[in-house]
């Protein structure tokens, strides 16, 4: 009896026709799709959780396309979720189509996700996060592939049989015997029987594999196997793990299968369809489903024929598209050596490591590099699927959707870099709904540095959407119904709950940036109880500017900053207060971390300006008073005083005459080595410019040389090191330009001054004409002039 005469009695009443797969196999796929056009039962039964039955429906929807996933979630703990992925190639989702297709009843079978979700809360954190966030152990591992951190099987099904069968490969394995088998090659259920027989020799020796929770699930399935018998008198076709076929083959009575669902803990579940990408198929990715070339598996199973060909044109295009030279030759002989390899290694078609290997030889000239492209997006790939808008979604999630679609932000599972100018309300709808996305935990898109402009008015951003960002929608669901709702409670309650004061300034810059009036008066009570309970200059100092950068947020977004910037300015009051003593005896660890608040402080008063200070005096006075008190205090290290007056030079209140004789009595020889060092490293370190200022002015350069040349030898070795992480940080030509000058030796140009006389490339004085000449492209490019379109002209003439 052939096994379709087989089945054919078994579908009159004697026992259902049991379909042993392996999960997302594109062979099995296709085994299964000719098993039921041969069998024509009268009701599929699916491994997967019951809940979902109602969801089956959507399967056959236009707009579903895989891969997806059946996504289930605790209704009071949205954080505590499993995911159940098909792709086109799975054979349960093929399964699913022909049932739909041909209006025969679908279920799933397994064990409900009721228990599956409760059972990982009773488990410890690190089991938790593999079993609570990964049920699909029995999806990924049970069925032939134990997956990547899978709690599941001790065993792996497949090696084991690879390895009887002389493979050391259990993919190479399963390639040639299933993947490599066209559909309806002879008998339809020959490759089940012959994959029960062979899971059942291995469960006779290793038993259930060690995982008591495949012996409850495969009781529940039983359970449901033997109800749809009575209800269809036969006729079951039945698509699971192959793995689990011969315990569903195996007598047990009704009473002891429900003796071991009795009392089951559960958990209050949702569930719905959620897009999936070949990525997160993959066996590395986070919730991945245990193959390692999900693109490769997809090709195999829609590929009509002559897959190998087609896969290498494939190739091919993709790199032609990178501007590598690849022609139709390069594909021939591809082909070619993939067919030699196969033979050569006694495979009946070339596999994926054939393939790979001829790419890599033929087209990639032996190059790792761009054979690292065609894994990742062909091997791997980045397809996303969809989900038809009928899909069952917690009420954020169809907020987010409308949104996109208005913004015309579709996700995608490829990074993609999408650049905004704020000053356009599109773009700056899409800055606010990305910040509003961050603020509740839902990282769709990353800020990123913009390479083309570094206005307040422009944002980079990298987007790209990951399946379990689902999840974290589910999770922002409880803040409220829209993506605006959910980010306001989210503020208001992150605010209350903020542990110290940076953390809530950070918050106030979120508010701004996503544009959340209603939690800002919120945020900045609790900002400024905060501020005037907080007596560390240092978390001050960190404070305030998150705080003038909202500032300056808010002023191109039109947003009102008028208390942030009260807030801010007595932030900075505060700040110049408690600045000079917080300087008094630090050790030279402390004082670089105030070098750079003195750094952070002095940019923030820059950018909030007396505009922002009424009320509060002249915050930049105020400002420079500290710094002459810092440059003036023995006390204070160093590296402060010798900042202190580098940003007092530079901000033109310290003559370079008054500089060069501050930093000559710190260069005096009664002053320490180290002391002095570090004096220099804070007056033309950290990144200032200092180089430049050295090159321009040999004065100050002739006063380091002559101490250096003057530190006696024992002390030399100490401060060595210091000086060389401050030379070490300029750019190659300064320290080029600054070796010659030493090598020549102070005032060999002719009198070195400050304007440059004497140093090669420099004037002797500022060239006003030449200097005049750029403002006209200065002004336009900075938007302080209108140009006449006809013309081109600068309207506003050339004005100093």
């Amino acid at each position: 009896m052939t096994g379709v005469e087989r089945a054919a009695g078994q579908g009159a009443g004697s026992g259902p026709v049991l379909l042993g797969v392996r999960h997302h196999g594109p062979g099995s796929a296709r085994a299964v799709r000719a098993a039921l056009e041969e069998v024509r039962p009268r009701v599929v039964l699916i491994e997967g959780p019951p809940e979902a039955d109602a969801l089956i429906p959507l399967a056959a929807d236009e707009e579903m396309r895989p891969p997806v996933a059946l996504l289930a979630h605790a209704v009071d703990e949205p954080g505590r979720s499993a995911f159940w992925p098909l792709a086109g190639f799975s054979p349960e989702w093929v399964a699913l189509r022909w049932a739909l297709e041909h209006d025969v009843p679908a279920r799933f079978i397994d064990l409900p996700a009721t228990h599956t979700l409760a059972w990982g809360r009773q488990q410890d954190e690190a089991e938790a996060e593999a079993e609570g966030e990964r049920p699909l152990d029995a999806e990924t591992a049970a069925d032939g592939d134990t997956g990547s951190g899978s709690a599941g099987l001790r065993i792996d099904p497949l090696g084991v049989l690879a390895d009887a069968a002389g493979y050391d490969d259990p993919e190479r394995w399963w390639e040639d015997v299933v993947e490599h088998r066209g559909a309806g090659e002879g008998d339809a259920l020959a490759p089940f029987t012959a994959l029960e027989e062979a899971m059942g020799a291995l469960r006779e020796t290793y038993g259930s594999g060690g995982h008591d929770r495949d012996l409850v699930r495969e009781a529940c399935m039983r359970l449901q196997v033997r109800a749809a018998q009575r209800e269809f008198e036969g006729g079951v076709a039945v698509v699971c793990g192959a793995w689990h076929v011969p315990a569903l083959r195996q007598k047990t009575t009704v009473a002891a299968d429900k003796a071991l669902l009795k009392g089951l803990p559960k958990v209050k579940t949702d569930m719905t369809w959620v897009p999936w990408t070949h990525r997160r198929l993959s066996r590395t990715s986070g919730y991945g489903a245990g193959i390692d070339s999900p693109g490769w598996y997809g090709h195999l199973f829609s590929a009509p024929d002559r897959p190998v060909e087609r896969w290498l044109t494939k190739v091919a295009g993709l790199l032609r598209a990178e501007d590598r030279m690849v022609s139709s030759a390069h594909v021939i002989e591809a082909v070619r050596l993939a067919e030699t390899l196969a033979a050569m290694r006694g495979r009946p078609l070339p596999g994926l490591s054939e393939t790979t290997d001829a790419v890599r030889a033929v087209m990639c000239e032996g190059s790792d590099v761009p054979l690292a492209l065609v894994r990742d997006r062909l091997v791997v790939g980045d397809v996303l699927g969809e989900v038809p808008p009928s899909a069952p979604a917690v009420p954020l999630q169809r907020d987010l959707t409308r949104l996109q679609r208005r913004l015309r932000l579709k996700p995608e599972a490829l990074e993609r870099e999408l650049e905004l100018d704020l000053r356009k309300e599109n773009d700056a709808a899409r800055s606010r709904l990305l910040h509003r996305l961050r603020l509740l935990g839902i990282a769709w898109g990353d800020p990123a540095v913009s390479r083309g402009s570094t206005g307040t008015f422009r944002e980079t951003w990298r987007l790209r959407w990951e399946p379990e960002l689902s999840v974290r929608v589910a999770e922002a669901g409880v803040w409220g119904t829209t993506v605006l709702s959910a980010a306001t409670s989210k503020a208001e309650a992150d605010a209350v709950t903020a542990d110290g004061l940076a953390d809530v300034t950070g918050l106030a810059e979120h508010c701004l940036l996503a544009e959340l009036p209603d939690a800002l008066p919120t945020v900045m009570r609790v900002l400024a109880d905060r501020a005037a309970l907080d007596t560390d200059v240092g978390h001050l100092a960190q404070a305030l500017p998150a705080l003038v950068r909202s500032l300056r947020y808010g002023d191109v977004r039109g947003t009102d900053t008028g208390a942030l910037a009260e807030v801010a300015a007595g932030l900075a009051e505060r700040v110049f207060v408690g600045l000079p003593p917080a300087c008094a005896a630090l050790d030279a660890d402390a004082a670089e971390e105030m070098r750079r608040h003195v750094d952070a402080v002095h940019g923030a008063v820059g950018l909030l300006g007396d505009a922002a200070a009424a009320g509060h005096g002249q915050l930049r006075g105020r400002w420079q008073s500290v710094l002459r008190v810092l440059s003036g205090r023995d006390t204070v290290p160093g590296v402060i005083r010798g900042r202190a007056v580098r940003l007092l030079l530079d901000d033109g209140e310290l003559a370079q005459d008054e500089a060069a004789l501050l930093m000559g009595l710190v260069l005096s020889p009664g002053t320490p080595p180290a002391d002095a060092a570090a004096w220099i490293e804070g007056f033309v370190g950290g990144g200032s410019g200092g180089g430049m200022l050295l090159v321009h002015d040999e004065r100050l350069l002739g006063l380091v040389d002559a101490w250096l040349t003057g530190v006696p030898a024992e002390a030399f070795t100490d401060v060595l090191p210091l000086l060389r992480r401050t030379f070490s940080a300029y750019e190659p030509g300064v320290r080029r330009t600054l070796g010659e000058l030493v090598r020549r030796g102070p005032g060999a140009g002719g009198g070195a001054t400050a304007s440059g006389s004497g140093i090669p490339g420099f004037a002797a004085d500022l060239d006003l004409v030449r200097a005049d000449a750029v403002l006209p492209v200065v002004r336009l490019l900075l938007g302080l002039d209108e140009v006449d379109e006809n013309t081109g002209n600068d309207m506003a003439g050339v004005t100093g």
